[in-house]
């Protein structure tokens, strides 16, 4: 990770909306903003005049990781470090308001070309999936499972009963129509209860091209 550690008075702002899983940076040598954390001296820190473009810059980020380069899917853990800072030699005594939109989409689109540089892999939300399920069709369930690319956690038969109870994992795209199909292949005698639970990297590289 960015060197191991980051100073939190540098994270600049969280996306998106402010409060999202992803993480802008400021390592721009010389540009000491006011932190995002309350802070007893921040009124009387001096700020330079990036600070007038900064609205802008968070603005770009923001679009970025709502939105991502992988099927335009919001990003997720994802941190971005702005190590530098250039312009005109007069920026400082422009008006900033004709170039902020300029600025929004140059930010928006560096961050999107910078995570294409790393390995980057999309994520599936996932259902937490049990099911009651009596002996006779506990076949039929694990295949019904299998089709839709289930995983089961675990299989456990209730004390004093013939019902397993089976624990699995189920993609929230593959969870339409589950609870009819299961009931279908059981006639009845198994019962899925869907709660969602957490959100799953896929493994294949989304720009593999088979050959």
């Amino acid at each position: 990770w960015y060197q191991r550690r980051v100073r939190v008075e540098r994270i600049m702002c969280f996306g998106p909306h402010q409060t999202g899983p992803n993480i802008l940076i400021n390592n721009i040598p010389g540009y000491d903003r006011p932190v995002i954390w309350p802070r007893s001296d921040s009124e009387n820190m001096d700020v330079t005049a990036l600070w007038d473009f900064e609205s802008s810059v968070i603005r770009g980020f923001d679009l970025a990781v709502s939105s991502g380069p992988l099927c335009e899917e919001p990003m997720s853990a994802v941190a971005f470090v702005i190590s530098e800072w250039s312009g005109a030699s007069d920026y400082q005594t422009r008006d900033v308001r004709p170039v902020s939109g300029q600025i929004v989409s140059t930010v928006k689109e560096c961050c999107r070309e910078s995570f294409l540089k790393q390995p980057c892999r999309l994520m599936v939300a996932m259902y937490q999936c049990e099911i009651q399920a009596t002996a006779e069709v506990l076949g039929r369930v694990y295949g019904v499972l299998a089709k839709r690319h289930g995983r089961v956690l675990s299989e456990e038969l209730k004390e004093g009963s013939g019902t397993f109870l089976i624990e699995a994992v189920l993609p929230v795209a593959e969870s339409l129509g589950f609870a009819e199909e299961i009931r279908k292949k059981t006639s009845g005698f198994a019962m899925p209860q869907l709660v969602f639970s957490h959100w799953e990297t896929l493994q294949e590289d989304p720009f593999w091209v088979p050959t």
